[in-house]
Formats: structure tokens, C-alpha cells, sequence
């Protein structure tokens, strides 16, 4: 039996796969769609098996906020040509979409949800077998609150960032905050927020450097925690200088809209070395 247009046509809406593919895979399962898309799927573990100690730098990084959930979630392949693919972001938002309705917890949650009949870690193996790149989850982040702003950087989908203020403010005032944490990538909310291992190392980068400018030994720890406090005022979201007007901090910012209004948490995800 011939293989058909309209039979190609419903392989390739439910794969995702390739015209060609789709042809071939229908004439060696004799039209047989199911079988089809057996073949279709053991071509995707074989690619992935085969490119599994590539790296996947390239990538499509999306983030959506509803219900009181927002999420974060990359998925990476080798290649900006893929990443770029109309096929492969709609399978990232399809995931997100999912993670959020969900509210999966953890990225193992998420590549256990189902999507279109399989699990979403299995259409990840299958899309490797479309594109013949290694393809694979990452950077899944969250947060919970009645008050999150997603902001997508230049809607390049490399770098997406969230944030959970603590009341209920014009969108604006989120989406500021949001732009500010892609900018400027703080390391923590406030100065008592900072991670240990964090002002460790800072502290001891700061002694270093007044030893190295010759100062007094009984002097040391003192210059080099009013270093600390530069840290912190470059660091720390609240401290830092807003963006969008320089003389006023993030912390007055907020308060702007209303006296209360705070960061309660945040999360920053790129594909890009900094």
C-alpha cells in the first residue's frame, strides 16, 4: 500500500517529526501509524544514546506565573539553529505550560508528566531524533506567591527571570524588579540573605586586597568590611540601584507603589556565561 499524504500528514502532527521522516517511517511500518511511530521513537533514543556525551549549550529558556505557581525551565540542545526552530520552542512551552498547570515541584515531577500520550521525557528523546541533536531539560527553578512577574530578556529566550513581591502593586513595579534582577543578578534579596560560603569568600577577597595595597595588619578586618558593604550595596536586590533611575535603590522603589512592598523571592536562569 502506498503511503499517503493525509497518512504522513497525521504522523508528523502527532511526532512532531520531519515530512521525509515521517514517509520513511510509514513505508518501513507498511502505513501502520502506530508502528510509525515506534520506529520513529527508537530513531530519538538512538540519537540521544549516540550524542549523549555532547554538550548542550544552545537552548530555549522560557517562564510563566498563574494560579500562584511560576516556573522557570530550559531545554537545551547543541545548536542555535535548533534552538531558533518554531517546532522545538513550542515543545518548550508545551512542558512549561504543563509544569505550571501541575505546579510539578522538581524537574523529575516535570519529565514524569505526560504530554500527547507519552511522558515529557520521552518526547524530549523523540525530538533529539527530529533535529539529530542532543537535546535534554535543565534550569527548572519556581516560586510560589499571589504576586510573581516573569520578565523573558529581549524575548531572545536565553535568559528569564521571576520575582514574588509582597503585595499586590501595578504590574509595573514587578516587571521593573524583574528587568533589574536580569540585569544586574544579584545573589541575594538582603544583606542577611547572602550564603555563607558567599560572604566567606568576599570577606576573605576583601582582606586580600587591602593586604596587597599595603595597609596595617590591625587594620585589615575593618577596611575590609566596609568593602563588604560595597558588596552588598552592588549584591543585594533591595540595596541595589534601580535600573531605570539610579538615585533611588530597589527598596525605595517598592515603596513607591506601597509602603509594605517587598521582594519575598526571586529567580534568574541563563544559558549565557557571565
Amino acid at each position: 500500500m502506498a503511503v499517503t499524504i493525509a497518512d504522513i500528514t497525521k504522523l508528523r502532527k502527532m511526532t512532531g517529526a520531519g515530512m521525509m521522516d515521517c514517509k520513511k517511517a510509514l513505508a518501513e511500518a507498511n502505513n501502520d501509524i502506530e508502528a510509525a511511530i515506534e520506529i520513529i521513537r527508537a530513531k530519538g533514543q538512538a540519537v540521544a544514546a549516540k550524542r549523549s556525551d555532547r554538550e548542550a549549550a544552545e537552548g530555549c529558556v522560557l517562564c510563566k506565573a498563574e494560579n500562584g505557581f511560576g516556573a522557570i525551565l530550559a531545554l537545551k540542545c547543541e545548536t542555535d539553529f535548533v534552538a531558533n526552530n518554531a517546532d522545538f520552542i513550542k515543545l518548550a512551552q508545551s512542558i512549561l505550560d504543563l509544569a505550571v498547570i501541575n505546579k510539578s515541584k522538581t524537574l523529575d515531577e516535570v519529565k514524569a508528566l505526560m504530554l500527547n500520550g507519552f511522558s515529557v521525557e520521552q518526547a524530549v528523546t523523540d525530538r533529539s531524533g527530529i533535529t539529530g541533536e542532543k537535546m535534554e531539560l535543565d534550569g527548572y527553578m519556581t516560586i510560589e506567591g499571589e504576586n510573581i512577574s516573569c520578565y523573558n530578556h529581549q524575548a531572545k529566550n536565553t535568559l528569564c527571570t521571576m520575582v514574588a513581591l509582597s503585595e499586590n502593586v501595578p504590574a509595573e513595579y514587578g516587571h521593573g524588579v524583574a528587568m533589574q534582577i536580569a540585569a544586574m543578578n544579584p545573589v541575594s534579596i538582603c544583606e542577611k540573605d547572602v550564603p555563607e560560603d558567599i560572604r566567606e569568600r568576599e570577606f576573605e577577597i576583601a582582606k586580600e586586597k587591602t593586604r596587597e595595597e599595603g595597609k596595617p595588619e590591625n587594620m585589615i578586618e575593618r577596611i575590609a568590611e566596609g568593602r563588604m558593604n560595597k558588596f552588598y550595596k552592588e549584591s543585594c536586590l533591595l540595596n541595589q540601584d534601580y535600573i531605570m533611575d539610579t538615585t533611588k535603590t530597589v527598596a525605595t522603589y517598592l515603596k513607591e507603589a506601597n509602603k509594605a512592598c517587598t521582594v519575598l523571592a526571586f529567580k534568574r536562569f541563563t544559558l549565557r556565561s557571565e
